[in-house]
């Protein structure tokens, strides 16, 4: 038996005594993530212990050094986990946009003393991270922004607005572009700094979305006092780390083309809405659009696979972010709207308590902003075309 054959074996009677029977299950309602942080209201003592289990193998963070709360796993071992979390359709401990885009931002370009505050909470989801980068003159064109940061010796005082600011209601930290140096050029003089939502100045409002839910929000930022100490990496420097954050950040947005854990397949709901003749589902034509689906998803799945094979290598996941981004967000909204296409009528339903009643046309409306978050499709485009393809 190789050393990473008993690594599996571990893993799996590890997994099989500690991951609970419930967390082995769908998701039963659109709330049913863990998103940890100060505030959080667990649904049950199960995910609690789910959560608190993980994170002291340092699993929720399994490729982060032991020294912050991480699992310290190789390349090799954190595939192996994801495999035996996979193979018994273990729901995430964690969500968490700590631990997917400011944590290895901080991990590569944080001073130490930043890395020790930060990150340990961040495995242990005792803190739920926002992003301030999105403003209402500066989207696409983030290097636009003119939130503006004044240097008070050994602080900064900033005031400005960020926009479409995820769960800012209900974070309990931010990360934030601010403009350090207004007589810079424009990707120059920005700064990337980190702050408690509970600042003095730091207000939010939710922003209701076609769907019916405002997981977006406006930041208004007043005077807040930003400590110095709370500088990712160097003052001035940070259009640098947030183009590195966006390829954390895309790469993301472009997972949810993928089946996550704790959701049903697609030809499981298709099962269930449309029933077998013969062994085959009842409708020939979806089952040809299943079909065509599910090979793209799955060649997605492993280009995903693949990239991140590379990226643990050392090479970095780089432009293929955009890539990844722009064809998980396509993949992610035909699923969507092969859903809805299973139900028919019925998936119009728009309350109800079941996870099929109202979640259906929501999910699939909400799908339509993939298409905008993390920088809009055509910006993805031009990244591929320009710095893959070598087109001019």
């Amino acid at each position: 038996m190789t050393d990473l054959d008993a690594f599996r074996q571990e893993v799996r009677t590890w997994l099989e005594e500690n991951c609970p029977k419930s967390m082995r299950t769908p998701f039963s309602a659109d709330n049913d993530q863990c998103w940890g942080g100060r505030d959080f209201k667990f649904k049950s003592e199960e995910q609690r212990q789910w959560l608190q289990r993980m994170a002291d193998k340092g699993w929720t963070a399994p490729d982060w050094p032991k020294e912050y709360g991480g699992g310290g796993l190789s390349r090799e071992e954190h595939k192996i986990l994801r495999e035996e979390l996979a193979r018994i359709q273990a729901r995430p401990a964690l969500s968490s946009f700590g631990v997917w885009m400011i944590g290895p931002a901080i991990l590569k370009y944080g001073s130490e003393e930043l890395k020790r505050q930060h990150l340990p909470p961040i495995v242990r989801g005792e803190i739920r991270w926002c992003q301030g980068y999105s403003e209402p003159g500066a989207g696409s064109d983030l290097a636009g922004l003119q939130t503006k940061a004044e240097d008070m010796g050994d602080h900064f005082i900033v005031n400005g607005q960020k926009i479409w600011t995820s769960y800012a209601d209900k974070a309990d930290w931010m990360f934030c572009l601010v403009r350090t140096n207004p007589d810079a050029k424009k990707q120059m003089g920005i700064s990337l700094v980190l702050f408690d939502m509970q600042t003095p100045g730091v207000t939010t409002r939710p922003i209701k979305l076609i769907s019916g839910s405002s997981p977006f929000c406006e930041t208004f930022l007043d005077n807040v006092r930003v400590e110095k100490s709370q500088v990712v990496g160097e003052i001035n420097a940070g259009w640098t780390y947030a183009k590195y954050l966006l390829t954390h950040e895309r790469e993301m947005i472009g997972g949810m083309g993928r089946t996550a854990a704790g959701q049903k397949t697609v030809p499981q709901f298709a099962v269930e809405a449309l029933g077998l003749e013969n062994g085959k589902l009842a409708d020939g034509y979806l089952r040809s659009d299943i079909t065509r689906w599910e090979i793209d998803a799955k060649a997605f799945e492993l280009t995903s696979e693949r990239t991140l094979d590379e990226a643990k290598a050392g090479q970095g996941v780089g432009n293929a972010s955009a890539m990844l981004k722009y064809y998980g967000t396509e993949v992610n909204k035909r699923r969507q709207e092969l859903l809805v296409a299973l139900r028919g009528s019925d998936a119009m339903v728009w309350e109800g308590e079941a996870w099929n009643e109202g979640a259906v046309p929501r999910t699939w409306l909400r799908s339509k902003g993939n298409s905008i978050e993390g920088g809009t499709s055509e910006i993805q485009l031009n990244v591929i075309a320009r710095n893959i393809l070598g087109l001019q």
